[in-house]
């Protein structure tokens, strides 16, 4: 029997537009669990190039890793500036 090979999922590989991004994003809010937005902040970050982020954002590719990595905590200037550059708007509803 042979193994089966297997790869880590990575929600990055099927972020394919901007809607695909916008949906994952709200998902990621309604949730309301800090460490899941952030983790869906990076794999959509990641999808529109850090590089390019960075450029867009001014802030340097390492403050994007650092602020959206395992152990980040993105400051709301951060997150603003993340969002802005991504092309999403955060919203308040009651």
């Amino acid at each position: 029997m042979t193994e089966a090979a297997t790869r880590r999922f990575d929600a990055a590989d099927f972020l394919r537009d901007e809607g695909d991004m916008a949906t994952y994003l709200t998902a990621a809010f309604e949730e309301g669990d800090a460490d899941l937005i952030r983790s869906a902040l990076n794999d959509v970050a990641r999808t529109k190039g850090m590089t390019a982020l960075a450029r867009e954002t001014g802030l340097t590719r390492e403050a994007l890793y650092k602020a959206l990595g395992d152990r980040g905590n993105p400051t709301l200037t951060t997150l603003l500036a993340i969002s802005k550059a991504l092309g999403v708007k955060l919203s308040v509803a009651a």
